[in-house]
């Protein structure tokens, strides 16, 4: 009973007769549990204006600081085949040692005679220079000739298109004048049906109407076909008119394409004696890509090509290279809604799949096994996974980062924001609304200078 009025029930209904008020009678259990429930409310409402740290949480992998210190994959430059490795996967390799050798595999490079046989080719294409020259001139000639031609049958389709539009005027005064016709047809007959009915006129009289609104309806049809033929006629002349300009366009396109190709061969035969004094060093310069060097210090991580006498083609990939040495960095990935508020050169916590860490997100002080890092990239377009990607590097300032990790372990980040309570933030999630807007300290010296 909540005993809230002194009106007792009690003193006006006899409450022993019923089993549910001995039920729900006042005993000291009940009051113990009234309390207990009291108490705890009041916990829970005081325990709503604890203090909470806003924060962005972030999930990524461990990679590198600079693009040059990632995992890297060494292709060839040229198709060949495998003649021999010299390296094995697990191997340090210095800047420029040899991982493999390839030998060359296309028909083309295979004539040690090629650059003479060329220049012979050469020599021989000379004399066809002023043939190319000659029949240049020709085509001129063919191609004004082709110009004058076109011109007559231009003037001709226009004639013929100009008598089209007058026929179309014509019959489509004919059709109009035969729609009104048969309007005034069908007014007389509709006349004569009534004052059939009055008896005014005779029944002969609305037969003759019948007869003479039939005929004109007939004679809608045929110059209606007519006014169509007639269009026809205009369409028909519009095509032969492109048709014209089409075959003619053709036949000057072909012409004008030959005279491109004699001024190209010409020009051709005698840039080729210059491109032939390339060749020969351009040859020495893939004798020596036979040979596949590594790119930088580094261990051989994995062979992709394996065997001996394997064929690969241009810009095979060969081994991944894995730089000696590297600075070590955390990419996350963090929500659309959450990417206005970070900033270049923030602080942010860190963790890492393995290593012992208990985190509290709202308590950051109570956290253990988290490291420091300070944002260095953000990048602003979305990413694949509909997120925003964020580079972050050690703190110098905070402890030192594990130096067991690897490149590609996990790891997960968080973004301290502004201390509010914890009734705010349950208020903030439910209605999906992002953090409070968090300046760091440079904004907030740029606030007190101005």
């Amino acid at each position: 009973m909540l005993n809230i009025t002194n009106n007792r029930i009690e003193k006006s209904v006899d409450l022993s007769q019923y089993k549910s008020a001995s039920v729900f009678a006042e005993n000291k259990y009940y009051k113990v549990i009234k309390r207990i429930f009291i108490i705890t409310g009041i916990l829970l409402f005081l325990f709503l204006f604890l203090p909470w740290t806003q924060n962005i949480k972030g999930s990524g992998n461990v990679t590198t600081l600079r693009p040059n210190q990632r995992p890297q994959e060494i292709h060839t430059a040229i198709a060949g085949r495998i003649e021999k490795w010299y390296v094995q996967e697990g191997d340090f390799v210095k800047k420029g040692d040899t991982i493999l050798f390839i030998s060359e595999i296309k028909e083309d490079y295979l004539d040690p005679n090629l650059v003479e046989n060329t220049g012979n080719q050469v020599k021989a294409k000379q004399g066809a220079v002023q043939s190319y020259a000659d029949k240049a001139k020709a085509l001129d000639s063919q191609m004004s000739a082709i110009e004058n031609e076109k011109n007559l049958k231009l003037k001709q389709a226009q004639n013929k298109l100009r008598q089209a539009y007058l026929k179309v005027k014509s019959d489509s005064i004919e059709f109009e004048a035969t729609k009104t016709q048969l309007k005034v047809a069908r007014t007389q007959y509709n006349r004569s049906i009534t004052l059939n009915k009055e008896g005014l006129k005779p029944v002969s009289d609305v037969e003759e109407k019948r007869v003479k609104l039939q005929d004109t309806e007939a004679k809608i049809i045929t110059s209606e076909n007519k006014f169509i033929a007639s269009k026809n006629e205009v369409l028909n002349a519009t095509m032969e008119l492109s048709r014209i300009t089409a075959e003619y366009s053709e036949k000057r396109a072909k012409a004008s394409s030959d005279k491109q190709s004699a001024i190209s061969s010409q020009f051709d035969t005698e840039a080729q004696v210059n491109k032939l004094k390339n060749q020969y060093k351009n040859y020495q310069i893939r004798n020596g890509l036979y040979y596949i060097t590594a790119p930088q210090d580094g261990y051989v991580n994995r062979a992709i090509q394996s065997g001996l006498g394997e064929t690969m083609k241009e810009g095979t990939p060969v081994v991944t290279i894995m730089p000696a040495n590297f600075d070590i960095a955390v990419e996350t990935y963090i929500d659309p809604i959450d990417f206005p508020l970070v900033k270049k050169g923030e602080k942010i916590r860190v963790w890492f799949d393995g290593w012992p860490t208990i985190v509290f997100s709202g308590w950051p002080g109570a956290s253990y096994g988290t490291f420091g890092g300070i944002i260095v990239a953000k990048e602003n377009f979305i990413s694949d996974n509909g997120k925003y990607r964020i580079l972050i590097a050690p703190d110098p300032n905070d402890k030192k980062w594990p130096e067991l990790l690897s490149i590609g372990a996990g790891a997960k980040t968080l973004v301290l924001l502004n201390d509010v309570p914890i009734w705010f933030e349950i208020w903030r999630t439910l209605n999906g609304f992002p953090p409070n807007f968090y300046k760091g300290e440079k904004g907030k010296k740029d606030e007190k200078k101005k």
